[in-house]
């Protein structure tokens, strides 16, 4: 149950260019700056025409105009470009994005930035946001939550179809790193919460990354593009477990939805996108429905009629979870811990022990990220343990590599894994 794609018409009563600005706060020798090839992006609801980056006429999903529009403003059609990631000379935690366009009113160009973290994993997508005036008219800034060497790009397009934003370049400019890395340890766990899930459907419809759905498909869907994995990949994805029968699910987030579009309700209140008020781990769309928070709609001034906080393809839902009808779930958000996630290949049964015969609790589905706590036996006959009590034949988890032997008495979690439910 997501927006889905649409177009939408509005207006347009002006038009605004933006051009590239050099920044000046930073010492110019100290600074890394390059122009991504849009040609080379990975385009979902984006088309490009003679280098140019417009909406396209399909693919695009429905969300909020990025910029000058309140909470209850009508959706608009929305499409991404992924930009290739960039290996930089210094290590930085802060990007300045520069656009070159025309974006008319009731149209924005935004930029979304992420960094590569010492884990190897990637940081959420964070949205640049107007710069100071030091860092030049019409640029952007994003501030990483650690430093990193390498960063990524993603433009978000907005607007009415066929008079949307017309961007022909774009400058990332990154300056040297303030913050130190993270202290957490190698254990830390990811963020866990219990939300209220509903199926999705839409076969045959596109997902906001540009995914074709299929029947039983298997991905998920939440309410912010911070966490939205590129089409094909498991950078952001997410353990859900059924309560009625303890199954669980491993799968990548591959949509943007249900009900809003910018509430990352995981991260804390500081950091979260929109609804600051509202308690770490609860949706909006729940505060609404069970506490008429926000008179009870969702950002787009709907009535909300069910809590949902993530959406479940028809696969997920039916045959690996075994749900007849929406549930409330318990989900890990695993990017945000700081275990090592390593990439399934293929739909595999997760196991309640390191035995090819023991009993089936759930399924890794083919693309999603796993966290790898340790490995146990060797060759054929070798396994990773992703969890309590759940295994998988670790041939079928190629990015392995070197990972810490299992401790004596498999059937516990290692140290440092307890999940924080909101």
């Amino acid at each position: 149950m997501r927006l889905g794609t649409a177009t939408a018409s509005l207006a347009m009563v002006g038009a605004l260019s933006v051009g590239v600005a050099t920044p000046a706060s930073a010492d110019s020798a100290s600074l890394a700056s390059w122009s991504p090839d849009l040609a080379a992006g990975e385009a979902a609801g984006v088309t490009l025409d003679g280098g140019t980056a417009r909406l396209a006429a399909a693919g695009a999903y429905l969300a909020r105009l990025e910029e000058g529009r309140p909470v209850g403003a009508a959706p608009v059609p929305t499409g991404l470009l992924t930009l290739l990631p960039q290996q930089l000379d210094i290590t930085t935690d802060r990007i300045v994005a520069t656009v070159l366009g025309d974006v008319p009113v009731g149209s924005a160009a935004v930029v979304d930035i992420r960094g590569r973290r010492s884990t190897g994993g990637w940081t959420e997508w964070i949205p640049a946001g107007p710069a100071h005036s030091a860092a030049g008219t019409g640029s952007m800034v994003a501030e990483l939550p650690e430093p990193t060497s390498e960063v990524q790009g993603r433009l978000v397009l907005t607007g009415p179809q066929g008079g949307g934003p017309a961007v022909r370049g774009l400058t990332l400019t990154a300056s040297p790193a303030t913050k130190r890395l993270s202290e957490g340890g190698p254990g830390q766990a990811a963020l866990s919460y219990r939300v209220f899930a509903t199926r999705e459907g839409l076969v045959g419809g596109t997902t906001a990354n540009g995914h074709v759905i299929t029947e039983r498909d298997h991905f998920v869907a939440l309410p912010s593009r911070r966490g939205l994995s590129p089409r094909d990949s498991s950078d952001y994805s997410v353990k859900v477990c059924a309560p009625n029968n303890g199954r669980c699910a491993f799968a990548p987030v591959w949509d943007v939805g249900p009900w809003n579009t910018r509430d990352d309700y995981w991260n804390p209140a500081p950091t979260r996108q929109e609804w600051h008020d509202l308690p770490q781990g609860l949706p909006e769309a729940q505060a609404a429905y069970k506490n008429d928070y926000n008179g009870g709609k969702d950002q787009f001034d709907r009535k909300v009629l069910n809590p949902a906080g993530i959406d479940l393809a028809d696969g997920l839902f039916w045959d690996a979870l075994g749900l007849n009808d929406n549930a409330w779930v318990t989900v890990d958000y695993l990017w945000t811990g700081s275990e090592r996630l390593s990439t399934v290949v293929g739909d595999l049964p997760v196991l309640a022990a390191p035995n090819a015969g023991a009993e089936v609790v759930g399924i890794a589905v083919d693309r999603a990220a796993v966290p790898v706590q340790c490995v146990l036996g060797a060759g054929a006959a070798r396994w990773v343990r992703i969890g309590v009590d759940q295994y998988l034949a670790a041939a079928a988890v190629p990015g392995v590599g070197s990972v810490m032997s299992c401790p004596t008495g498999v059937g516990g979690a290692p140290e440092n894994t307890g999940s924080r439910a909101g």
